[in-house]
């Protein structure tokens, strides 16, 4: 069995290529890493990866565009803010046209 680190690095790997202004899923990046039933550890390689990382865990959202992981970045607003400033429009918590902006890697890198 492969450990949590070799599987936290290949979703790294996939989160560093989602471009500015854009965001994908955990559940998106789980099954075109081969885990499909592993987006909740998805979520916990980006709890810990912008702490210590030059990963951009904010672009990584839940299956409906909602800021599921704002609470594990330094201060409230941070993960919003930062992709406000990346012009991904953000109201209640949820990304707006959700639909047109994720980037699916199994689309895009295929």
């Amino acid at each position: 069995m492969k450990s949590n680190k070799d599987f936290f690095q290949k979703v790294y790997e996939v989160v560093k290529l989602i471009p500015p202004g854009r965001v994908s899923s955990y559940g998106l990046i789980a099954r075109y890493i081969g885990s499909p039933g592993s987006s909740r550890v998805v979520g916990y390689a980006m709890n810990v990866s912008h702490k210590f990382l030059d990963i951009p865990a904010h672009r990584v959202v839940n299956r409906v565009g909602i800021l599921t992981g704002k609470h594990h970045f330094s201060g409230i607003n941070l993960m919003k803010d930062l992709l406000e400033s990346e012009g991904v429009k953000i109201t209640n918590n949820t990304v707006l046209n959700f639909e047109k902006i994720v980037w699916d890697p199994s689309k895009e890198l295929n």
